[in-house]
C-alpha cells in the first residue's frame, strides 16, 4: 500500500472519495473500524466503513485498500456490498473513540482524543501508534492545548479485563496466523468455538476456515446465517470454498451457491466437477492474469496486493482476453524475479517463460507432484483442451493434499493468553471437546 505519509490519521479520512483502480469514484469513507486489544497491545485498524449509493454503508477490509494518497482512497478487487454490521469487538473511530477521555501514564492527567494515528507493520497490519489529544483549557480565555502522544504513553484505549470471554480470546489471538487460530479453535468446546467464529470479520473467518479440520468448519458454516455464510465463502479461495461446500448437505450447499454472487458461484460449481486429487480439484481459479500488452509496472502492482498468497504472487500468467478464468489462449508465465529486472514500461509479452508445460485439470496428484519436484516450481498453470487457462496449482495446495487427512489436528499452540495474569487452558489438539 502506498500513502503520502507514513502515518494516517483516521478522523481525516471521513468524507474522502473511494476510487476503483480505474479512477472512478465508488463511494465515500464514513468511518474506520478499530479493534481494541487487551493490555498494552495497540488497537488494530481492520477496515473502513464506506458509503455507496443509495446511502448504503459497507465494510472494506484494509487488505482491499491499495493507496491513501492526495485526499483519496483507492481500493482493488471485488468489494462486498453487504450492509455493514458492527461486531461486539469492533469500535468506530470517529463515532466512538474521538473525544474519549484517556490518561497520560506519566502524569495521570486526563486528556481527550482528537485524532488517531495508524501506521503499517512489516506484516501489513495497521496499528495505532499515536494519538492527537486535547488538554482542557483553564480560565475564560484560555484555549485548550493540543499535542501528540505516542501509544505507549497513554491508557484508556484497551479492552477492559471485564470483557466477555469470546472478546478476550479474539483480542488475544488477533495477531496469530490463521493456521494457529484454527488450531486453537479446534481445541475449544463447540459453544465457545462458535462464539469466537461469529465475532471474527468475514475475511479473517474465511482465512481461518481454510485452515480448520473438516468437521469444525462444517459446524461453523452451518451455524452462521445464510447471508453471512455466503459472504464468508466469497472471501475464501475458490478451491477451499468448493471443498467446504462439497462437505455440506446438498440442499444447504445449493442454498449458499444461490446466495453468492453469480460469478463467484460459477467458479465454485466448476471446481466441484473435478476430482479432489487432480490438478482441477487442487487449483485456484483466481491466479494473477494479465493480457500481453500489459507493462511490467502493471504486473508488479498486481502481485503487490496484500491479500495475495506468496505462491500466487510469484508469477503472472499472460493470456489473450478475456482475462477471467476460463481465459483466452494461454501464452506463458512471467516470473516476479524477471519483472524486477526489467524497466517498468517493458511489455510483459516479451518476458514470457514457455519452458514449463501447463497441466490439464484431470492430471492426477502424483503427476503434478513430479512436475513440482522436477522443475522446482512454486505454481503451475492449468489449461483446458483448448489451451484456455482455468486456474493454477500452488505448492501449498500440493503439500496439503499429500499430507495425512488429520494433519491439521497435530499442529499449533496448546494455550493462549486471554487476560493479564490468567490463561484459558486448552486441551491438546485432537482431544475431546467435552
Amino acid at each position: 500500500m502506498t500513502t503520502n505519509t507514513s502515518r494516517v490519521f483516521l478522523a481525516r479520512l471521513a468524507g474522502l472519495g473511494v476510487l476503483d483502480p480505474r479512477g472512478d469514484q465508488v463511494g465515500k469513507v464514513r468511518d474506520a473500524v478499530v479493534v481494541l486489544r487487551i493490555g498494552d497491545n495497540p488497537p488494530r485498524l481492520t477496515g473502513l466503513v464506506m458509503e455507496v449509493p443509495p446511502r448504503r454503508r459497507i465494510f472494506v477490509p484494509m487488505t482491499k485498500v491499495t493507496a491513501i494518497d492526495a485526499g483519496q482512497v483507492i481500493v482493488t478487487g471485488t468489494v462486498n456490498l453487504r450492509r455493514f454490521e458492527q461486531r461486539r469487538n469492533e469500535s468506530l473511530a470517529t463515532a466512538e473513540l474521538l473525544d474519549r477521555s484517556i490518561t497520560l501514564r506519566e502524569s495521570g492527567e486526563q486528556v481527550r482524543v482528537v485524532d488517531i494515528g495508524v501506521t503499517t507493520t512489516r506484516s501489513r497490519e495497521w496499528l495505532v501508534d499515536s494519538l492527537f489529544v486535547r488538554r482542557p483549557g483553564t480560565g475564560l480565555r484560555r484555549r485548550s492545548e493540543r499535542f501528540m502522544v505516542e501509544w505507549p504513553d497513554v491508557t484508556g484505549l484497551s479492552l477492559p479485563e471485564t470483557a466477555q470471554p469470546a472478546e478476550q480470546l479474539i483480542a488475544s489471538i488477533d495477531s496469530l496466523r490463521p493456521a494457529d487460530v484454527a488450531s486453537l479453535l479446534h481445541t475449544l468446546v463447540p459453544k465457545r468455538r462458535l462464539e469466537v467464529a461469529r465475532e471474527l470479520d468475514d475475511e479473517r473467518l474465511a482465512d481461518v476456515l481454510e485452515e480448520l479440520v473438516d468437521d469444525d468448519r462444517v459446524e461453523i458454516m452451518q451455524a452462521l446465517d445464510r447471508e453471512r455464510a455466503a459472504d464468508v465463502l466469497e472471501e475464501m479461495d475458490p478451491g477451499d470454498a468448493a471443498d467446504l461446500i462439497s462437505e455440506l448437505p446438498p440442499d444447504q450447499a445449493e442454498f449458499l451457491l444461490e446466495e453468492m454472487e453469480p460469478g463467484e458461484a460459477e467458479d465454485i460449481r466448476r471446481l466441484m466437477t473435478y476430482d479432489q486429487f487432480s490438478a482441477g480439484g487442487m487449483m485456484t481459479s483466481e491466479p494473477v492474469i494479465l493480457p500481453p500488452d500489459a507493462a511490467v509496472a502493471e504486473a508488479l502492482a498486481s502481485i503487490r496486493q496484500a491479500d495475495l498468497p506468496p505462491a500466487l504472487a510469484a508469477q503472472v500468467y499472460v493470456c489473450r482476453p478475456p482475462t477471467e478464468t476460463p481465459t483466452g489462449k494461454y501464452l506463458g508465465t512471467c516470473h516476479f524475479q524477471r519483472l524486477l529486472r526489467e524497466p517498468p514500461s517493458t511489455l510483459i509479452s516479451s518476458l514470457l517463460d514457455t519452458s514449463v508445460d501447463p497441466v490439464r485439470p484431470d492430471t492426477p496428484l502424483a503427476d503434478v507432484t513430479r512436475d513440482f519436484a522436477a522443475y522446482n516450481l512454486v505454481a503451475v498453470p492449468v489449461v483446458d483442451e483448448d489451451n484456455h487457462l482455468v486456474g493454477a496449482v500452488t505448492i501449498d495446495d500440493v503439500v496439503d493434499h499429500m499430507l495425512p487427512a488429520n494433519w491439521r489436528e497435530q499442529v499449533g499452540p496448546d494455550r493462549v493468553e486471554t487476560t493479564a495474569g490468567t490463561t484459558d487452558e486448552l486441551s491438546t489438539p485432537g482431544a475431546s471437546d467435552g
